[in-house]
């Protein structure tokens, strides 16, 4: 084989069963290394295109090579380069660009319920369906609502409620796309500044699934990331976080430039409402970051008990806490202002949204 038969091309979604068999892969991000610091692909080995022509042999033979940039044309120069030299590789058909919207779903059944976590890999977002019986509801969905609507038919379930945890500033909500497509109602916290029509939220209440089932609202006020953020419990097995407790750590209080207020809000919402909780209840975050696995089939979440040992601010004094999140809340995500407005009604989607959202989130502590 020679030139232009070692190239093919790789779409995000054959990519991600790849990301699991990291000894079989190597994935050359061929951007420049600030692109790659400000957001990659964890298992990416960065090689600057311009450099590539002098590195290539670090590529290894051995392995199945995939070559990504930013939307695929440093990526297809990078392919032609080591073709040159009899290395055959697969370009990242879209580049970052497309894997910003690549997902997979995993599910399990919890408390009698099937929840089904939908992950968007290039966004660390994750987002539920959540059914039982005939009905489902759909907890922080993308704007992307076909996934949604392809689960629940799948399930043969009719989602019923729309639910969002907070009023998110990394990504666009779909949950009023959502519910025009479905009909289903719309349940907000209104201590967020939400400006079009939705049902308020109260402490407690229920949304029954099948007999038997219940998906329950046991704490709508858990400020702290936002003064509106929610937790919804399901039974007594699993509690939806959004972004008051995440894997590696909780939720940053300073996107309302009140850092310091906001962080002791934080601070008693997770020893009131969330620690007291069983040791055995599932935390699902509605994101992830670096260095958390997320692997084909299995779960981005974690047993209450463990988080309890492993995020170290959970064990921090108020004055402790309060201090540390202050001190180590950094870059913030892209373009939050404008989603901000977007997701609250003050503002019209005028462009693309994929565009808008391009980039990591950064919802959590650093």
């Amino acid at each position: 084989m020679a030139g232009r038969d070692l190239i093919s091309t790789l779409s995000p979604d054959e990519l991600v069963p790849l990301l699991d068999q990291p000894d079989q892969l190597f994935l050359l991000d061929v951007r420049e290394p600030d692109e790659v610091a400000d957001w990659s692909i964890d298992l990416a080995h960065n090689i600057p295109i311009g450099a590539l022509a002098a590195r290539w042999s670090e590529v290894p033979a051995t392995k199945r090579v995939a070559v990504i940039c930013a939307s695929g044309s440093r990526a297809r120069q990078g392919a032609e380069l080591l073709a040159g030299h009899g290395v055959a590789s697969a370009v990242v058909d879209g580049g970052m660009h497309a894997w910003a919207s690549t997902y997979d779903t995993v599910s399990g059944v919890f408390a009698g319920a099937t929840v089904v976590q939908v992950r968007r890999r290039g966004k660390g977002c994750l987002s539920y369906v959540v059914g039982a019986g005939e009905s489902c509801v759909v907890i922080d969905p993308s704007l992307e609502v076909a996934r949604y609507l392809d689960v629940a038919r799948d399930h043969q379930w009719a989602i019923t409620h729309v639910l969002d945890t907070h009023l998110h500033a990394d990504h666009l909500s779909g949950a009023r796309a959502l519910v025009e497509a479905t009909g289903a109602a719309l349940w907000l916290s209104p201590a967020d500044p939400f400006e079009f029509e939705f049902e308020p939220l109260s402490d407690g209440r229920t949304i029954a699934l099948a007999d038997g089932v219940e998906l329950t609202v046991s704490a709508v006020s858990v400020p702290g990331h936002t003064e509106g953020s929610t937790m919804y419990r399901l039974g007594h097995a699993a509690i939806f976080t959004g972004d008051t407790v995440f894997l590696e750590s909780v939720g940053r209080p300073d996107l309302a430039d009140q850092a310091e207020a906001f962080a002791h809000h934080l601070y008693r919402s997770l020893h009131e409402r969330v620690l007291p909780l069983s040791d055995d209840v599932a935390v699902f975050p509605a994101h992830y970051g670096p260095g958390v696995s997320v692997r084909v089939g299995e779960f981005v979440s974690r047993p209450l008990g463990e988080l309890r040992h492993t995020l170290p601010a959970l064990a921090l004094s108020e004055v402790e806490f309060v201090a540390w999140a202050v001190a180590n809340v950094k870059d913030r995500p892209p373009n939050y202002r404008e989603i901000v407005l977007i997701n609250s009604g003050r503002r019209s989607l005028s462009r693309d949204g994929a565009e808008l959202e391009v980039g990591p989130n950064r919802c959590a502590i650093a």
